[in-house]
């Protein structure tokens, strides 16, 4: 198939077709499409591409012709992405995401959700290259992005959870982690003729580190404090300033990335 410029596409069935060359913009009701049998589309390249900065970087995932086309056209464009051929036009993001969002909504309508989810991967990234949309929401994306690829590379969010622990861990250690375990004090005073004794309850507060702060203790009490705090649990530990507010930090952060890491793997396994 070729192209569906102009096609409406209302009642319209394909079966078994090589769409990878098919161009979409311009296609009346795209969204009532049904794609039966073995449909294929074009991929991205899936490589990281480090000889240019940012590096370049695209897992694999059903593409559109169009998107190729815009891609291999952007400057510094990386290879693997297919030049327009003559009269096939031009499209950015701005007319693409509609027709992701389309071929999206086709592919739940039957009922096909893990098919559907690399055109809404396509969808959120032509939005986050469009030119009508205001910075903070494109900061946002690009945030959901590399984080969790749109909440659907579960890889993505566990790797970015176990440089989070990892780093919790090391600043629990060189700076969280009491120099000593605070030792409770007892203080009253016993009447000269007797009777009722008051005791008061004290507890130092905790020291800062000195000295050699990698050991095996403070790494086991670091690795505990960090495990809890995935999880919205309070370790117990005695903390030193520093350490309360990186035991918050990491109850903040780490339990989101294990969220959309298990979001990520539910896009992926439904029906």
């Amino acid at each position: 198939m070729a192209s569906l410029r102009g096609v409406d596409a209302a009642h319209l069935v394909l079966a078994d077709l090589d769409l990878s060359g098919c161009l979409f913009a311009g296609t009346v009701h795209l969204d009532q499409l049904r794609l039966e049998g073995a449909c294929t589309f074009d991929t991205a390249p899936p490589a990281v591409h480090w000889r240019r900065w940012p590096p370049g970087w695209f897992t694999a995932r059903r593409v559109l012709a169009e998107e190729h086309h815009w891609r291999a056209s952007q400057p510094g464009a990386v290879r693997g992405w297919n030049v327009a051929v003559l009269g096939a036009g031009r499209a950015g993001p701005l007319q693409l995401a509609p027709v992701y969002r389309a071929l999206r909504k086709a592919f739940e309508d039957g009922k096909h959700e893990p098919g559907a989810a690399d055109f809404y991967y396509g969808e959120m990234e032509m939005r986050r290259h469009a030119d009508d949309i205001p910075r903070s929401e494109r900061g946002l994306l690009t945030a959901y992005w590399a984080l969790s690829g749109y909440g659907l590379r579960a890889s993505r969010a566990l790797a970015w959870l176990g440089v989070a622990m990892i780093l919790t861990i090391v600043l629990l250690m060189a700076f969280g982690i009491a120099q000593e375990t605070p030792n409770q004090t007892a203080t009253g005073t016993v009447p000269a003729g007797g009777g009722r004794v008051t005791f008061e309850i004290d507890k130092d507060d905790p020291q800062n580190p000195t000295g050699n702060r990698f050991t095996g203790e403070r790494f086991e009490k670091a690795l505990n404090v960090t495990l809890n705090s995935v999880v919205f649990r309070s370790s117990g530990q005695d903390l030193t300033t520093a350490g309360t507010y990186i035991e918050m930090t990491s109850r903040l952060t780490e339990p989101v990335l294990l969220g959309l890491a298990v979001l990520a793997v539910r896009n992926r396994v439904r029906r």
